[in-house]
């Protein structure tokens, strides 16, 4: 008898992923978990040492690397459009105060993280649709729920990814397609960690107290969040449990938006 756990373990073989910003961080974790559960991997991201490294330390698994620049829209044509599953995970965090917000930093934040999932998505809708089925994976953030001073690039490109993944899952619904978005605390990455230095600056505070003040200040369990915790539940939306789940917006966010 099957455990009655085992739909709530992918088995991807067969199928074609790809993440964005898949050098580090959630990204990393993610092709880890999508190559472990048999799926083919395409990496990408701007770091090509990154990419390299975490190859190597994935012997044995189906992981295809690409360096590009996302925030190049043009540049993203040479992506595959043909996947199953898409990750759109790369991020850049820039902080300071709106009237002070360098112009072209706001508009790469935007091109990065709102411009180029939507460009990913649509190329690769057409397969999925074509198939009758796919799974859009948005890693938003509590700030896609949630606004934070001094973030105002961040912030309002994840609460339009939000709006994003809520239409595309209403359009793909018909198609076998999901669309949903992960929304985590503060995770233990490289991009939380060179915020504390700007967050310091900007707020007044000794860099030491960033993270008790400000990152788990507003969370209920004061901790960071793993990267392994939001990749399990990347995998869990590709699961035969998760067909029902689209439009949403998952926080994993240890009860910021509880308040």
């Amino acid at each position: 008898m099957s455990s009655p756990h085992t739909s709530l373990v992918p088995d991807l073989s067969g199928r074609h992923v790809l993440v964005t910003g898949a050098a580090s961080g959630i990204g990393a974790a993610c092709v880890a978990g999508f190559a472990a559960a048999g799926a083919r991997v395409t990496a990408v991201d701007l770091d090509e040492g990154g990419l390299t490294h975490l190859v190597e330390g994935l012997p044995g698994l189906v992981v295809d690397t690409r360096d590009a620049d996302l925030a190049d829209l043009d540049a993203l044509a040479d992506l595959p459009g043909e996947v199953d599953v898409l990750v759109n995970n790369a991020g850049i965090q820039y902080v300071s105060p709106v009237h002070e917000f360098p112009v072209e930093r706001f508009d790469l934040i935007h091109r990065l993280m709102l411009q180029s999932p939507f460009r990913l998505i649509r190329d690769n809708l057409p397969h999925m649709y074509a198939q009758g089925w796919g799974r859009i994976i948005n890693v938003s953030s509590v700030h896609g729920l949630r606004a934070s001073a001094f973030k105002s690039a961040y912030v309002s490109a994840k609460h339009g990814l939000e709006g994003l993944s809520k239409v595309v899952a209403l359009e793909g619904a018909p198609h076998g397609v999901t669309s949903n978005c992960l929304n985590p605390a503060y995770v233990r990455t490289p991009l939380v960690e060179k915020q504390i230095a700007d967050q310091a600056s900007t707020h007044g505070i000794p860099e030491d107290e960033v993270l008790e003040q400000i990152m788990l200040a507003p969370v209920a369990i004061k901790r960071l969040v793993e990267v392994d915790e939001v990749a399990a539940m990347a995998l869990f939306l590709c699961t035969p449990a998760a067909t029902s789940i689209t439009g949403s917006s998952l926080p994993v966010d240890g009860g910021w938006t509880a308040h």
